[in-house]
């Protein structure tokens, strides 16, 4: 239901002396003047004696994916390690407002999400050093239960809009974490805040301090590591991703019918949000000269059936792990001779950058592997002004041109994980075991552009694998999807 007509605004309300005190609220409309034919709830007594009565105890036990609390104090302990004796805080957010009282659905911050497992809105984590390590509090808003103002007339948190909600106890239970109300938040001035504080309410204090870099540096390089909790919480990511692949392709011919890019997306983001908490991105859905496109996710044209279709999508869990597979599929299930030739060297490209992951390893190499192959490709194509050697010098790159982004990623908790690690950390670094990264190379030939023979325009092809590497080398946990052409058009003929 999309309404906002609540009740009445919490501070207009009579609030009983024995019920709490309620947050501040997030503005709603009000009729400038009462009509009298519609008495305000706020005017009438009997209504508000009668609110605090007859309510009997609800379900509130919190969403909580099976093993993240255990994982969260393990992290927890990792942070404390790095960063003994210094009081740490992380927050967990606010979902934006999208239009009069209605919000957006809530994300909580990533490096919350890794520290407690569970997302709770408006939420602070603080660690506290101790004697041997740090003291986990995690302080949270109340939510508007019978005896509170806000359990009928606030529509974010009150209990009659939005259902019960757990509490302190319940998530104290839940995730083995004292708790405290959100109001008793007080941080020293030296304690390292990360995190995303919300604007409003009680915390909004912390919103006007600055973000440490130091403790978002040590979060994301603590990340780049996944135990093996995370990597079961990937593994899933991908197993339901690549079944939504599945569902999105048998829709194809529908999408050609009537319903277009949006079609399939919805297909997808509707698999995804049934099978996971949703999306861990927006999904790209690419047909024909949107196929070149590296983020077009308005999804608004039409499915072409003799055009690719480039479907780059991730189902994320409740936990927040989220996978990032790509595949470029011919709408009629056969490519044509110009398409297998663009996605053939996609594909040796992409075999280069998986045949370079692995331990010990310098983060670069695979990037060096698939764009050689890439380079070579476009030159025999005679697609480069200059040479080979020379395209790939460090004062070349003329063959960028045609993939002017990335190739590879870290992957986790956020599809683009670990992001405000250091340099050396990360591009500089060699690979280590545990670490999960995506391999995703291809080629970006725009409609318009004019170095393109006609044949070649309006084609873009992106393989992308979600990959762990190991003590041995690397797994690839999307392997469950073909990335050769014959593969792909077997793969599809054996869903039709």
């Amino acid at each position: 239901m999309t309404t906002n007509d609540a009740p009445d605004a919490v501070a207009e309300l009579v609030v009983p002396a024995t019920a709490a005190p309620a947050a501040p609220a997030r503005s709603m409309p009000q009729p400038a003047e009462p009509d009298p034919r519609m008495p305000r709830l706020a005017e009438a007594p009997g209504f508000s004696e009668w609110m605090l009565q007859g309510w009997g105890e609800a379900d509130r036990t919190p969403v909580v994916p099976s093993g993240a609390a255990e994982a969260g104090a393990r992290h927890r302990g990792r942070l404390g390690e790095a960063l003994p004796g210094r009081v740490l805080a992380v927050a967990a957010g606010r979902a934006p407002m999208r239009v009069n009282d209605n919000a957006y659905e809530f994300r909580a911050d990533s490096d919350f999400l890794w520290l407690v497992g569970a997302a709770i809105e408006d939420a602070v984590l603080v660690l506290d050093p101790v004697a041997g390590g740090h003291e986990a509090t995690l302080y949270l808003p109340a939510p508007f239960r019978p005896g509170d103002a806000g359990f009928f007339a606030d529509p974010l948190r009150g209990e009659l809009w939005v259902g019960p909600m757990p509490g302190l106890r319940e998530y104290g239970d839940a995730l083995g974490v004292r708790t405290r109300r959100l109001e008793e938040l007080e941080l020293p001035a030296d304690a390292l805040l990360a995190g995303t504080p919300a604007a409003s309410g009680p915390a909004a204090a912390l919103s006007t301090r600055p973000r440490s870099s130091e403790l978002d540096r040590v979060l994301a390089e603590l990340r780049m590591i996944k135990d093996e909790w995370e990597l079961e919480e990937l593994r899933a990511a991908v197993d339901t991703t690549i079944d939504g692949f599945a569902a999105t392709a048998l829709e194809i011919p529908q999408a050609v019918r009537r319903g277009g890019e949006r079609w399939l997306q919805g297909t997808f983001d509707r698999h995804a949000r049934t099978f996971g908490a949703g999306v861990g991105y927006a999904s790209i859905v690419g047909s024909g000269a949107h196929a070149p496109v590296l983020h077009w996710v308005r999804a608004e044209g039409d499915v072409d059936p003799e055009a690719l279709l480039l479907l780059d999508l991730g189902v994320e869990r409740r936990s927040g792990y989220t996978a990032d597979v790509t595949r470029t599929l011919p709408a009629s299930g056969r490519f044509s001779t110009a398409q297998r030739e663009v996605h053939d060297l996609v594909e040796r490209s992409h075999r280069a950058g998986l045949a370079a992951v692995g331990p010990g390893r310098d983060w670069a190499d695979f990037h060096t592997a698939c764009m050689e192959v890439l380079a070579t490709g476009l030159a025999d194509w005679g697609l480069l002004p200059v040479s080979v050697d020379e395209a790939l010098s460090p004062g070349g790159q003329q063959h960028r041109r045609y993939i002017v982004c990335g190739v590879g990623h870290h992957l986790g908790i956020d599809v683009h994980d670990c992001s405000t690690a250091s340099h050396a950390a990360y591009q500089g670094a060699k690979m280590r075991p545990g670490m999960v990264l995506t391999v995703e190379p291809g080629l970006y030939f725009h409609a318009f552009d004019e170095t393109l023979p006609p044949e070649l325009r309006g084609l873009g092809v992106r393989l992308e694998d979600d990959l762990v590497v190991t003590g041995e080398g690397s797994e690839v946990l999307s392997a469950g999807l073909p990335i050769d052409a014959d593969g792909i058009e077997e793969w599809m003929a054996r869903l039709r």
